[in-house]
């Protein structure tokens, strides 16, 4: 490594930048980096320049970088290749004072130079690396599709710079398709043809054990070859299963020598869209009927990569955190918004188990065709041994050259579908934000309908609202195989330049379900709710609860077996009472036996007499839990009213109604009935408005919910909201004493 791995292990190299802050001069930067976050260059928000490739008044600074480095003297007569991840966005390289090739342009993949005849071996002699980056492109399609969009537009080195050090004949790459039923198919490409070469394949377990090898030949004159052979009975990679193998490929030369080694994990399962139909993984259909007609479907999320002091620049631990946080609302799939990740998430991904969509870089705008080639093929030869890759993406909202279709399955043995987001492509109906009536619509028509963005999610406002109601529609129709909802987390980007303020530009990057740090809105925990894969079907319960509770089993793959449920039976405290919660009854039980997509019945010991609510946490077979229910038992209004000798009191005037009770003073209007304000010792908390109601609903939808597109005024509308006025009107109120209770009635 020439850089860091990451934004936790940066590296100093030496650095200019040609505008914006901290311009002008030679000083050092971290690599990798965004350079804004840096203290360097100009912060630009997408959207001011949408839809202009060469906009005046745009940030166009450029980075330059100088770092020198030693290569080991061993290394001499090795093919050396200097390998970026990723850099935004034209990138020119020099090394010792020559190019090491083609400037490169799109910010999100990686570009590989072979540098062996450009470099220097041992201590002697360092090597010189020079590198010009360009904050905008040249080229106005990586403009329109990568710099014009609802995102932070950064410059800079912001992923890792990286030699290789190959044996002079080695393995190029390598690409495989591990079916479900065993099969094992790869193609492996020699970076020259070698006379009488073999390839030898071990395939290893998760534990270390050899389950298959072969041997194949390469055809002379060739520097191409597949193999295809049989493993017998392998574990299957699911979301849920996310079982991993490992091919170890080694080069023989004709006298049987070793040349080469290549390591790749892999997984076995196979991927099928049948038309009309629905999204299968290894012949399981995603979004099967199961017993309580209840179905079982994509549960996904679109996720930037992104932290509020390090912009585009992870590293293995955020990127493994970033999966983990997805995982922790039961989702099961994520789509990559609006570019490859980095390399350690996909590899997160396969480890922990979830579907992704890897897309090409588009957002309205779209790439050239002959850049936007090289651009599919960076992205597909890096990234197609994933088993966790379930489909391509072709841009997104039109943001979709279509001359590139047929690119994607040049590379990919797995033919895996290629989706237009927004778009109807290959079977799939992807489009975005539709109301639930016109969901219900898309539904109707033959292809899988499955919205790579559904319930925007601007304050929190759309998730955790809306999502219950659309997934009781969607689960529950054939051809519907899930989706996606706009956004993970918010894009609020830590302003150097601003004593740190965390900056959404607005409300354009506050869409997440989770704030810029992660912060845990209330959206979170619906989802987690509504998307838990065991679901216990009942609304209430009282004091004469029997134990049995009715379950279902939503996960596609697993036994609620692999899961257990801790109880506890707890009194509340009341208002006045200094402690906490009392646990009087709590244990432990097993899940039943419920295949996936079945119901059933959990047992668990009856209600505990005098406990106010029963708490139900299921847990699954890594520990990790899936949800806490609480139910109440009893009656616990008792537990609300004041100790004795402190009876509240009250008294009214004409405007106000103010009662004392337990050290605080509550004042309700005689106007309208709302509180207007609440004392708590010395503090006053005022309610001008008082708490209240609203409804209100969006000015562009008809009263059907779907989009009226008979109103040739609705785009305008879009953001303009209607209020709906109470029926009930406010008289009075009525006061009454009951024992120590002052009961108050608003009529």
């Amino acid at each position: 490594y020439l850089s860091g791995r990451g934004c936790d292990d940066m590296v100093q190299w030496d650095f200019m930048c040609t505008g914006g802050n901290n311009s002008g001069k030679w000083t050092k930067i971290g690599v990798p980096s965004c350079w804004e976050l840096q203290g360097f260059g100009t912060y630009q928000y997408g959207m001011k320049f949408y839809g202009k490739a060469f906009p005046e008044g745009v940030a166009d600074e450029q980075g330059l970088y100088k770092y020198e480095f030693e290569l080991p003297a061993e290394w001499n007569g090795k093919q050396i290749e200097l390998v970026f991840e990723g850099s935004m966005t034209d990138t020119q390289v020099k090394i010792n004072g020559r190019k090491a090739g083609s400037m490169h342009q799109g910010a999100f993949y990686r570009f590989i130079y072979n540098v062996s005849d450009r470099v220097f071996f041992g201590s002697k002699k360092k090597n010189v690396l020079e590198v010009t980056v360009s904050k905008e492109s040249a080229n106005a399609g990586v403009n329109l599709a990568e710099r014009r969009a609802d995102y932070w537009n950064f410059g800079g080195i912001f992923r890792p710079v990286f030699i290789v050090a190959k044996p002079a004949q080695n393995i190029d790459r390598l690409a495989i398709d591990a079916k479900a039923d065993g099969n094992f198919y790869a193609d492996y490409f020699l970076n020259m043809a070698v006379e009488g070469a073999r390839v030898h394949t071990v395939i290893t377990d998760a534990k270390g054990k050899k389950v298959a090898e072969n041997t194949s030949d390469v055809r002379t004159g060739s520097d191409h070859a597949s193999i295809n052979f049989a493993v017998k009975s392998p574990e299957l990679w699911t979301a849920e299963t996310p079982a991993m193998y490992q091919a170890t490929f080694t080069l023989l030369d004709k006298a049987g020598k070793t040349l080469h080694v290549e390591n790749q994990k892999f997984g076995f399962r196979t991927i099928e869209v049948r038309e009309s139909d629905g999204l299968y993984i290894n012949g399981v259909r995603i979004n099967v009927r199961g017993v309580n007609r209840h179905s079982v479907m994509i549960k996904g999320v679109n996720r930037h990569s992104f932290r509020p002091e390090s912009g585009r620049t992870l590293s293995k631990a955020k990127n493994i955190e970033d999966v983990l946080l997805i995982k922790s609302m039961n989702m099961n799939a994520v789509r990559l918004s609006h570019y490859p990740a980095d390399p350690e998430f996909f590899e997160a991904c396969d480890s922990l188990g979830l579907y992704v969509m890897d897309e090409l870089s588009g957002w309205h705008g779209k790439h050239e065709t002959i850049n936007g080639q090289k651009l599919v093929k960076e992205m597909i030869t890096r990234d197609v041994n994933h088993p966790c890759i379930i489909w391509w993406s072709n841009g997104n909202e039109k943001g979709w050259n279509t001359e590139l279709d047929g690119e994607f399955h040049k590379y990919d043995p797995q033919k895996r579908p290629v989706l237009h987001p927004q778009g109807n492509f290959s079977g799939y109906e992807t489009m975005h934000y539709r109301s639930y009536g016109e969901s219900q619509n898309y539904m109707r028509l033959p292809e899988i309908f499955m919205p790579t963005e559904f319930l925007h999610g601007l304050y929190d406002g759309g998730h955790g609202a809306g999502l219950y109601d659309y997934w009781e529609m969607m689960r529950k129709h054939p051809r519907c195989a899930g989706g996606f909802l706009w956004v993970l987390a918010d894009e609020g980007v830590k302003r150097v330049d601003m004593n740190g303020f965390i900056d959404n530009c607005g409300n354009y990057g506050a869409d997440g379900i989770v704030g810029p740090h992660h912060e845990k809105e209330g959206s979170y925990f619906t989802i987690k709710q509504v998307w838990c894969p065991i679901q216990i079907r009942v609304d209430s319960l009282d004091s004469q609860f029997d134990g049995k509770l009715k379950i279902e089993n939503r996960y596609d793959f697993l036994n609620a077996n692999t899961c257990r449920f801790t109880y506890k039976y707890v009194q509340l405290p009341s208002v006045t009472d200094k402690g906490g919660m009392k646990v009087m009854k709590q244990g432990e039980v097993n899940c039943p036996d419920i295949p996936a997509h079945g119901a059933g019945t959990l047992t668990i010991p009856a209600a505990v007499k005098g406990a106010h609510a029963l708490m139900l946490t299921v847990t699954d077979k890594q520990g990790n839990d899936l949800f806490t229910w609480s139910y109440k038992l009893d009656d616990v209004a008792g537990l609300q009213q004041a100790s004795a000798g402190n009876k509240p009191s009250y008294k009214e005037t004409a405007d106000a109604l103010t009662v004392d009770a337990g050290g605080r003073t509550f004042t309700f209007s005689q106007k309208d009935g709302q509180l207007k304000g609440v004392k708590v010792g010395s503090r006053i908390i005022s309610l001008a408005n008082g708490p209240r109601f609203i409804a209100a609903k969006r000015s562009d939808r008809s009263m059907d919910q779907f989009y009226n597109h008979d109103d040739k005024e609705a785009e305008k509308k879009k953001t303009q909201y209607t209020t709906f006025d109470d029926a009930g009107r406010f008289t009075g109120f009525t006061v009454r004493e009951e024992g120590n209770n002052v009961v108050v009635t608003a009529n």
